[in-house]
C-alpha cells in the first residue's frame, strides 16, 4: 500500500485517478484549492472502502504545499506517488489576454507543478524509489486557439519532466507527463462550445 498526492482532485481527471488509486488499495490524499469539494470526494471513497483524506490548498502558495505534504505524511506516511494534475482554464484571444491572466496560467500549471514536486522529491531520492506523475495536454504540442497561455503552460509542463526525468531516473525515481486530449470535465465544459 502506497501513500498517494493527486492535486486537482475533487473533480475530473484528479478524482477518477484518486478513486482508481483507492480502489487499488492505495492511501490517498487529494489536494484541491476547493477543500470542501475535496473532502465531499475523499468521503465517498472513504464510504466505498477506501483510504482517502483531503487538503485545500492553493499549489501556487510555497507555504500551502508544504502544509499539504505535512498533512499526508503526517496521516499516511511518505510520499511514494505524487500526480500532479491540478489545472486551471481561462479562453481568450491572445490580444485580450493579460499579464494577469497569463501569470495565473503558470502559477497554477508550472508553479505548483514545480512546487509540489519540490516538496516530495527528497524523500522519495532518499528512499530511492518513487513516482511523480504530471498532467501535460495534447495542446502543450500543438497548440489551442485562444489557449495561448494554456498552452504555453502545458508545454513547459512537458519540457520540466523530460528535463527532470533524465535528472533523476539513475536514482530510482520515475518522472513521467500524459497528454491527454480534450475530455469531458468541468474544465473541458468551462471552454465555449466552438472549441470543444
Amino acid at each position: 500500500m502506497r501513500t498517494v498526492l493527486v492535486t486537482g482532485a475533487a473533480s475530473g481527471i484528479g478524482l477518477a485517478i484518486a478513486e482508481r488509486f483507492a480502489r487499488d488499495g492505495e492511501r490517498v490524499v487529494l489536494i484541491d484549492l476547493d477543500a470542501e469539494k475535496a473532502e465531499r470526494a475523499a468521503g465517498a471513497i472513504r464510504e466505498a472502502g477506501g483510504t482517502a483524506l483531503a487538503t485545500g490548498a492553493d499549489i501556487s502558495d510555497e507555504g500551502a504545499v508544504a502544509y499539504a505534504v505535512r498533512v499526508a505524511e503526517d496521516a499516511f506516511g511518505a510520499v511514494e506517488v505524487l500526480v500532479n494534475n491540478a489545472g486551471h482554464v481561462h479562453q481568450a484571444r491572445f490580444e485580450d489576454l493579460d499579464v494577469a491572466d497569463f501569470d495565473r496560467m503558470f502559477a497554477v500549471h508550472v508553479r505548483g507543478t514545480f512546487l509540489m514536486t519540490k516538496a516530495v522529491l527528497p524523500g522519495m531520492l532518499a528512499r530511492g524509489e518513487g513516482v511523480v506523475v504530471n498532467m501535460a495536454s495534447q495542446l502543450g504540442q500543438i497548440g489551442g486557439v485562444e489557449l495561448v497561455h494554456y498552452s504555453a503552460a502545458k508545454a513547459a509542463i512537458i519540457g520540466m519532466t523530460k528535463a527532470l526525468a533524465r535528472e533523476v531516473s539513475v536514482r530510482g525515481v520515475r518522472v513521467n507527463a500524459v497528454a491527454p486530449g480534450p475530455i469531458n470535465t468541468p474544465l473541458v465544459r468551462a471552454l465555449s462550445e466552438g472549441w470543444q
